[in-house]
Parts: C-alpha cells; structure tokens; sequence
C-alpha cells in the first residue's frame, strides 16, 4: 500500500471543476447559456397596505410592449420575452452570462380586490402592479365593548 500527501488545496480544486462539470452539463455549458436559459424567473416583491396590494417585479432591459400582464382567479401573472441582440459576425464572445428568452411569474392575490381599478407601472427595469382591495375586504376596527 502506498501512501499519499493529501493535499487540501487539489481537493478543492478538484470539487470546483467537478461542480463546474455538473452545471455545465445540466445548463447546457458555456457557449449554449443564451438558449438554455429559455424560462427565465423574475423576482418580484409583495406588499400589502390596509387599502391595495403592491406587487414590484425586476424586469430590467425589457421594453415595457414585451411584458403582459392578467389577473384570473385571484393569480396576477406577469409575462413577457427578453429578445437577445442581434449578432454580428465579426464578433467572438468569450462569455455570455446575460440570458434571454421567455419569462413568467404567478402571484397569488388574496380575494376581495377590484379588477378594474388594477394599475401599472414601468419605471427603470421596475413594474409596479397596484391592486386596490374592495371596502368588504379592508381591515376595520371593532370597539370591543367590556361589561
């Protein structure tokens, strides 16, 4: 039997272009990222105040024509594509880590909200939905009386 150094450092090196191998496997690798990316996720913020709902969603370098927007069955669905650029052909990537394609996002939206009053808003990258509650849904303050 024959011993061997250990050598901690190969032993991370060698986890690193393990997991580097499984990701670029299952994502398709490098010169593939732009195509394997095709469903891309959106982070959104919900809140709630005491008279709407506020759902912001992070949508940057999207055109505000390429994003939809529907509320059915007390679920906001925000949705749209992310079009890559054209590609010259003179020019050589060495990384892409930018992605493109279509994506989609569900938020559910407790009932009690009016439909018509849904408004929306494009600012910088960021969509805000403000959906107003309806009078049944507000909270109300009971006085509690002590006998």
């Amino acid at each position: 039997m024959t011993l061997a150094r250990w050598n901690p450092a190969k032993s991370v090196f060698t986890l690193k272009s393990d997991m580097d191998r499984l990701f670029d496997s299952f994502f398709g690798g490098a010169e593939g990222a732009a195509e394997s990316f095709s469903d891309l996720s959106i982070p959104v913020d919900v809140k709630e105040t005491s008279h709407e709902f506020i759902v912001a969603a992070e949508i940057p370098g999207i055109a505000k024509d390429d994003i939809s927007i529907s509320f059915e069955n007390n679920y906001l669905r925000i949705s749209g594509e992310k079009k890559a650029q054209k590609e010259k052909k003179e020019e050589n990537y060495h990384q892409i880590e930018r992605h493109y394609g279509r994506f989609s996002r569900t938020v559910p939206i407790p009932a009690g909200v009016m439909l018509d009053k849904i408004e929306a808003a494009y600012d910088h990258g960021i969509l805000t939905v403000t959906i107003p509650k309806t009078e049944e849904a507000k909270p109300k303050q009971i006085e509690v009386k002590i006998k």
